[in-house]
């Protein structure tokens, strides 16, 4: 006989709960909006604020027990179930939440988890660019009820086998911060030549530490030119026509987290922009660094680019490498650049503190092998790390498949009937 399945509306309550208008002003809660929340999980902190200063959406009330779903940018698959204290806690009016009422609670919990219900929430919203479903057509969606004591035992299954797999993952992610420190380690002893088995001395410089006896320490804009950029107006329709040069902006600070050359950028800028502002071409190989908001984020450039102002830029002389300015700044300095904080609310490296940078500097020929050990080393250690990573994917998939498969009754669930 085939488990029958129900309509959720006659199993679990629809965002029964929610905080008036007339809520005191000053009563203080943990918000939780859409990007708070991932798949079957809070991917961080609730907001804690104020009800006089929180936005209007924050108006859904939680209790454990309950189970959020997002209803609007349904791809993002965003549900997660409450488990434990949860006074305090309000969610965004973007999403449902669901209160198992004719259900055993942590099987309904699973069971809005899994693939069929989230897939089918995805295949019911209405709308391209800002898919959503309203509650009306969720309470309508099918839930598969087996008896009692099975869904007890669906449920105690899943509970034991993802704090299994919960513990592995966290074991993962835990090598995977582990190699990530041991990377910065090794790249910034490399960088200020402390593996090169020289006599060490003092260098004076807090950042910099000890260097071989040899290597001076000097000035940075001593040794490459320094460099910034501007943005052109933006009420000037006509700087923005025929934008075709690369232009790096702080959109592009993703990019230079990830790779040690910037060849693309998200953003151009026109002959025309560049005749109306201070920002210019710069030229191949020229080291940026982001100074405002997202402090330290380093590249350089693969052609000739221009910058915005939120950028310090270095065309490197005869007697520093860009690679090896690179790896100064991407690794050995990062402790110094993020400890500035000049900003009252933007985090800012002001350029009369730029000027004042010192790097350590040896000479040429061993700033290309100090470059060429760090880049061995380098893919070593992300060779190791992109190895877990996919380890981690497997075992979130692995988790996922089991959720599916246990509540949609695929195979026999121990102690089931």
């Amino acid at each position: 006989m085939s488990t029958p399945t129900v309509p959720l509306k006659y199993l679990a309550g629809i965002n029964e709960r929610s905080l008036p208008e007339t809520t005191c002003p000053d009563f203080e809660f943990g918000y939780i909006d859409i990007s708070s929340v991932g798949r079957g999980e809070l991917t961080s902190e609730p907001a804690q604020m104020r009800f006089g200063d929180a936005p209007s959406r924050a108006r859904r009330l939680l209790r454990n027990g309950d189970t959020i779903v997002s209803t609007v940018r349904t791809y993002l698959r965003a549900v997660w179930p409450i488990e434990g204290a949860a006074d305090g806690l309000v969610a965004s009016t973007g999403f449902a939440v669901l209160t198992p009422r004719a259900i055993e609670p942590r099987y309904f919990a699973w069971w809005v988890q899994s693939d069929v219900f989230i897939e089918d929430v995805v295949a019911r919203s209405v709308g391209v660019s800002y898919p959503a479903i309203n509650a009306l057509e969720l309470g309508e969606l099918p839930v598969r009820v087996p008896p009692v004591a099975e869904q007890r035992a669906i449920a105690d299954y899943l509970d034991a086998e993802t704090v299994r797999i919960d513990a592995l993952i966290a074991k993962k992610q835990q090598l995977i911060q582990l190699l990530e420190e041991r990377l910065r380690a090794e790249m910034t002893e490399l960088a200020c030549g402390r593996l090169r088995g020289a006599p060490l001395a003092g260098s004076g410089i807090d950042w910099i530490g000890k260097i071989p006896a040899s290597w001076q320490v000097v000035r940075l804009n001593k040794v490459a030119r320094l460099e910034s950029g501007h943005t052109p107006s933006r009420t000037r329709e006509e700087l923005w026509v025929d934008a075709d040069k690369a232009w790096i902006t702080l959109n592009d600070v993703g990019t230079l987290a990830e790779s040690e050359f910037i060849g693309e950028t998200k953003n151009l800028i026109s002959d025309a922009g560049l005749a109306a502002s201070s920002a210019r071409m710069l030229p191949a190989h020229t080291v940026v660094l982001s100074r405002d908001a997202t402090i330290g984020r380093v590249g350089i450039m693969a052609t000739n680019m221009a910058t915005s102002q939120h950028f310090a830029a270095w065309v490197c002389s005869s007697v520093i490498r860009p690679r090896f300015l690179w790896l100064l700044l991407r690794f050995a300095m990062q402790p110094f650049l993020t400890s500035f904080d000049d900003g009252a609310t933007l985090r800012t490296i002001g350029m009369p503190h730029v000027r004042r940078f010192v790097v350590p500097l040896p000479p040429v020929k061993e700033q290309d092998e100090i470059v060429a050990h760090a880049e061995t080393r380098r893919a070593a250690i992300t060779a190791g790390g992109q190895s877990l990573g996919r380890q981690l994917e497997l075992l979130a998939e692995h988790r996922q498949a089991l959720i599916t498969a246990a509540v949609t009754g695929e195979f026999a669930v121990p102690g089931a009937a």
